[in-house]
């Protein structure tokens, strides 16, 4: 349970300083737009990427505490034996999915735009790091539920 205590604060902390980062860089775009009278050329760019991160990975924070979008109508009406056997069917139907779906598929997106060599336009970058929150997610994701699982009641 400590491991996952601080794996949720560096991400907590990640995804704060994700965020601080976005709104700077918004900023300066509104700055150098309006006031400077020329747009910086990096800042959709990097305000979209930041964008991604944010999203997937705080997809996986969320899920990390149990905080994702859920229809309840069913567990709420069953009892507590079915209730804990209902977790554990989504978790392992989550757990599916972020292998197959994020590690999987993520890993040979990324792969694929690494060997490929795509690079952003503005920033230069290569997108595999972009891509590279995909498969990043799944293995949070994966740890999260498979850490539920082995704590449930």
């Amino acid at each position: 349970m400590e491991l996952r205590k601080k794996i949720d604060k560096l991400l907590g902390n990640t995804l704060i300083i994700i965020m601080s980062v976005m709104v700077i860089n918004v900023l300066w775009q509104v700055f150098t737009r309006f006031i400077v009278g020329t747009p910086s050329s990096f800042t959709d760019e990097l305000a979209r990427y930041l964008m991604i991160w944010l999203g997937i990975l705080g997809a996986a924070y969320v899920s990390g505490r149990n905080m994702h979008v859920a229809i309840d109508v069913l567990p709420q009406r069953a009892g507590t034996a079915t209730q804990r056997k209902l977790k554990f069917i989504v978790y392992v139907l989550i757990i599916i999915f972020a292998i197959l779906a994020m590690v999987i598929g993520g890993s040979r997106l990324v792969y694929i735009t690494y060997v490929l060599d795509q690079q952003s336009p503005a920033l230069q970058i290569p997108l595999a790091l972009v891509y590279l929150a995909i498969p990043l997610s799944g293995l949070l994701i994966i740890f999260y539920k498979v850490s539920d699982i082995l704590n449930m009641e």
